[in-house]
């Protein structure tokens, strides 16, 4: 169940983030990615405590990505890392480039 949960959401041109709401960490990562023109339906935030599953979750996240920590970000198909990974993205100019190239922002 936990796997095609997270494969589901993880999508082509998609930048999909696996978060818990109260982690100060997913909070800043959705403060970077929130304002940004994203076309409608290509960001997509998904809190795992909203699910009995949270732990299986993070176990596959785990498998897929190497970490079992929140937040990781995908883009499109790709995981990225975390919310440390997508600030220094952001700070080295490659984020918007990344996002573009992947088709997610108008």
């Amino acid at each position: 169940m936990a796997q095609a949960s997270v494969n589901s959401k993880v999508q082509p041109g998609k930048v999909v983030v696996f978060i818990k709401p109260t982690c100060p960490f997913c909070r800043k990562t959705q403060k970077l990615l929130s304002p940004l023109p994203f076309k409608e339906g290509l960001l997509e935030f998904v809190s795992i405590t909203a699910t009995r599953d949270s732990s299986k979750i993070q176990d596959y996240l785990q498998q897929l990505t190497g970490a079992r920590t929140v937040s990781r970000v995908f883009i499109g198909k790709e995981c990225i890392g975390g919310c440390t990974d997508l600030v220094s993205m952001h700070e080295r100019g490659r984020l918007l480039t990344r996002l573009e190239q992947v088709g997610a922002l108008k």
